[in-house]
């Protein structure tokens, strides 16, 4: 029987050809076109059948089994003289003569059964028991023989042939492979050669036999069975699996590129010569045919590929494979692959490993973001996939953000806030948020991060002072920032206690900056009841400007006497603006006596304060600087009775009043036999001071001289200058210098010019020019 498929193997014609064999159908052949089909039996017939037409029907008998046949591949076209090729124990050619008479010729015999027939363009190649040869039908002569491999299996006489082209024929016997081209001579080497010959390009033996050839772009497509095929099993020979193999063929070896063993109904009672392989080279589809089964064979293409990772699970390499080789792709996609590789990891409980690739997989599609987030949702697993959901390019929809914030309100309060600070605000309805924060803080009063969290999203909402109060609150250091960029000074007036609890230095800082938006007296109002901070404030303003504080500077003082000491004396010094009897009265009450010495002396009561230094403090050098800086002859009076009977502070003063007072008054009122420490080092001292003093009036009463004398000079010189002009409008003998300076002859004491002479220099000083 001859079935008609397609390619896939889909009955094209509804049913089976017609039983025109009776017996074991050996070979059937097409002809290029698809027209017509060819078939040979051994019940010696041979049917030709058109496919769409019946016009080049033939049915003939041979009398005798015929085992190859091959049609002509121009069968279809007019006028082709309708040609095939017959084999049994000759090569038979088969067409039509003279008024369509069935003609024959015989082209080869003597050799055995023809057993293959393959034709291709001009050339014909069969296959008999001593190997292939080829028929020329152009020069209608034979071209080559090629000889037979040698099997150690006797019964293995398959050949398989096959025309890759019109010049290239692969062939097949056993265990030898060969590829043959035809070649046409370009100079007749000798007499009576064929004009074309055949070279072998590739020829090797394989390790196994091939039951089938076909080529595969610059490859070759066997079927093959194993040389060991057969195993005893059961007390009887069973056969192994043929297999598909694809070699790259070289001359004297091959490298084998791909192996697959194939499932074939019934394999274990079949043997190399039960199979046989045919192609459609154009579509690289190959088909192994076996006493049961036709089995399709394609090249893998990238969807193959990638359908083989997903069945075993290999997701990443599927995911590469898919990106390099995208526009290659029919079935599979990036995006489905991936869809698959998060469900699986999913499937497995890596949630961090899914989340993660969502990132790569799902891209910019909103619709996938959102269907892969609510899985999450459904496994309780947002948390993991929080982090890599995309806040713009795509923005998903407002209730993905609020289900994700809202999950974790009640489940991970760190993590909401942390979210709450990245997401921007506009990707979710912020009131909704705040309700849900409220309604968990109600139940959980204490939870600060979740009032910072509040705090946060009242900003968002620009309810700033819910917000601020919030933050002063938790004294977070936001605060500041929050009260500079919403200028929120007017909300802070009556919490400037707590900013200065929280932060003295910033809140000082932004108060003093900002004294135009919070005066100084509000700001005393309000820290009055806290002194220290007080002092903080009232310190930071005299520093930055004395003037701005100067009615506080009263309040100041105490205020240094009690929390900044070191600060108490210069500010007394600096300042004009405090009472003088107050500020006395808080340096008495703590018995600061440095600061009880100026404020006396600034009071005009230099006695005292000269009587506090020597009786509280008992530093001559201090009594001593006090009375150089009064400088009044009484202070010194008093300071040497009270010194005279103490040794340390008699020293004391001879060695620094001698540029002040007389050394003479303080010596004679020593009493004799006092004993003075290191005396004669304060003797010295003085002796050195009085020689200098000596010395200075000195010089200066010689300055003073010096400079009197020639003031005098100079008066004297100008007097005469003005007469001596004033007389050359009525003197009869003038002279007049080089220098062109004119005198009355009687005035000029010598024969230099009297003023160039007092400058020292000048052209023409000596010499009249006229007279």
């Amino acid at each position: 029987m001859i079935y008609i498929l397609d390619h896939i193997g889909n009955n094209i014609r509804g049913q089976e050809m017609a039983a025109v064999h009776t017996t074991t159908v050996n070979q059937i052949s097409i002809d290029d076109n698809g027209d017509h089909i060819a078939s040979c039996s051994d019940d010696g017939r041979v049917v030709i059948s058109g496919l769409y037409t019946r016009d080049n029907d033939q049915n003939l008998n041979f009398d005798r089994p015929v085992k190859a046949i091959a049609i002509d591949p121009s069968f279809y076209k007019h006028g082709s003289g309708k040609q095939f090729v017959t084999g049994d124990d000759k090569l038979i050619l088969n067409e039509k003569g003279f008024l369509n008479r069935h003609k024959t010729i015989i082209l080869h015999q003597g050799e055995g059964p023809v057993r293959e027939i393959k034709w291709r363009g001009s050339f014909i190649a069969w296959a008999n028991d001593s190997g292939v040869k080829i028929y020329d039908m152009t020069s209608r002569s034979r071209i080559t023989f090629i000889a037979k491999g040698h099997s150690e299996r006797a019964d293995l006489y398959h050949c398989s042939l096959y025309w890759k082209d019109d010049r290239t024929l692969l062939l097949a016997w056993a265990d030898t492979v060969k590829i043959c081209i035809v070649k046409d001579r370009t100079t007749q080497d000798a007499r009576g050669l064929p004009s074309r010959y055949v070279e072998i390009v590739a020829m090797f033996t394989t390790d196994f036999y091939v039951c089938g050839i076909a080529p595969l772009e610059n490859n070759i497509v066997v079927v093959s069975c194993e040389k060991d095929g057969q195993n005893m099993e059961g007390g009887r020979l069973v056969s192994k699996r043929p297999h598909l193999q694809i070699l790259e063929p070289h001359m004297d070896t091959y490298e084998e590129l791909s192996n697959d063993a194939i499932s074939i109904r019934g394999f274990e009672e079949y043997s190399c010569n039960h199979y046989q392989l045919e192609c459609i080279t154009e579509e690289n589809l190959f088909y192994i045919v076996s006493p049961k089964d036709i089995i399709v064979a394609k090249q893998r293409n990238q969807d193959d590929h990638i359908a083989w990772l997903l069945d075993h699970e290999m997701y990443e390499e599927a995911m590469v494979a898919a990106k390099q080789n995208e526009h290659e792709l029919k079935k599979h996609t990036y995006q489905d692959i991936g869809r698959q590789y998060l469900d699986s990891l999913m499937d497995e409980g890596d949630y961090e490993e899914a989340a993660r690739l969502c990132v790569k997989i799902l891209g910019k599609s909103k619709e996938k973001w959102e269907e892969e987030v609510l899985k999450f949702h459904k496994i309780n697993q947002l948390k993991a996939v929080a982090p890599y959901i995309p806040t713009q390019d795509p923005v998903l929809s407002p209730a993905i953000y609020e289900m994700i914030l809202n999950e974790f309100i009640q489940c991970d309060c760190e993590k909401f806030l942390k979210t709450l600070k990245e997401w921007p605000p506009t990707l979710y309805k912020i009131e909704n948020i705040i309700t849900a924060t409220s309604e968990k803080l109600d139940r959980d009063r204490d939870n600060k991060i979740l009032l910072q969290a509040l705090g946060e999203l009242y900003g968002y909402e620009r309810s700033f002072d819910k917000a601020l109060a919030i933050f002063i609150r938790l004294k977070h250091k936001d605060v500041f920032t929050l009260i500079h960029k919403h200028n929120l000074f007017n909300s802070i007036s009556d919490k400037i206690v707590q900013l200065m609890e929280f932060d003295k230095e910033q809140a000082v800082t932004m108060l003093i900056n900002n004294m135009d938006k919070i005066s100084i007296d509000k700001v005393v109002q309000q820290l009055e009841k806290k002194p220290s901070f007080l002092h903080i404030y009232l310190d930071k303003i005299f520093q930055k400007d004395p003037q701005l504080s100067h009615k506080y500077h009263g309040k100041q003082v105490s205020l240094y006497a009690q929390f900044d000491r070191p600060k108490l004396l210069p500010f007394l010094r600096s300042s004009n603006y405090y009472p003088l009897q107050e500020a006395m009265e808080v340096c008495e009450i703590r018995q600061l006596i440095p600061e009880q010495v100026f404020l006396l002396g600034r009071m005009g009561n230099v006695k005292q304060a000269l009587h506090l230094i020597t009786d509280q403090l008992g530093d001559v050098d201090r009594a001593i600087d006090f009375c150089k800086e009064k400088n009044e002859p009484e202070l010194w009076e008093d300071l040497i009775e009270f010194s005279i009977d103490k040794p340390s502070f008699v020293k004391g003063l001879l060695q620094n009043i001698g540029t002040h007072v007389d050394p003479i008054i303080l010596i004679n009122r020593i009493k004799l036999g006092m004993e003075i420490p290191d005396l004669r080092d304060a003797l010295v001292k003085i002796l050195q001071d009085y020689h200098l003093q000596m010395s200075l009036r000195e010089g200066c009463r010689r300055i003073l001289v010096a400079d009197s004398f020639h003031l005098m000079e100079r008066m004297v010189r100008t007097q005469k200058k003005g007469i001596c002009i004033e007389n050359l409008r009525y003197a009869s003998n003038v002279a007049v210098f080089y220098c062109r300076h004119a005198f009355h002859e009687d005035c000029i004491p010598s024969e230099s010019c009297p003023i160039c002479s007092t400058q020292r220099r000048g052209p023409g000083s000596k010499g009249m020019f006229a007279k």
